[in-house]
């Protein structure tokens, strides 16, 4: 799956402020993540992500 910094993922269940999106900061074996709801940083591993992504958004600046 390809996924970048400063990407944008929609995720199939929801974090508990309610948002389902959350920012890329880091990628490789754990993905960094940042909740657009309430900032909440965590690091997830990529295989548990992947199963958790519903949708990539891509950004103006993370496209070649």
């Amino acid at each position: 799956m390809d996924v970048r910094i400063g990407d944008v993922l929609q995720l199939k269940k929801e974090h508990p402020c309610g948002s389902r999106e959350w920012t890329v900061l880091r990628v490789g074996m754990d993905f960094k993540l940042r909740c657009l709801g309430c900032g909440h940083e965590l690091m997830i591993p990529r295989s548990k992500a992947e199963k958790s992504i519903k949708k990539i958004i891509r950004t103006e600046e993370s496209q070649p």
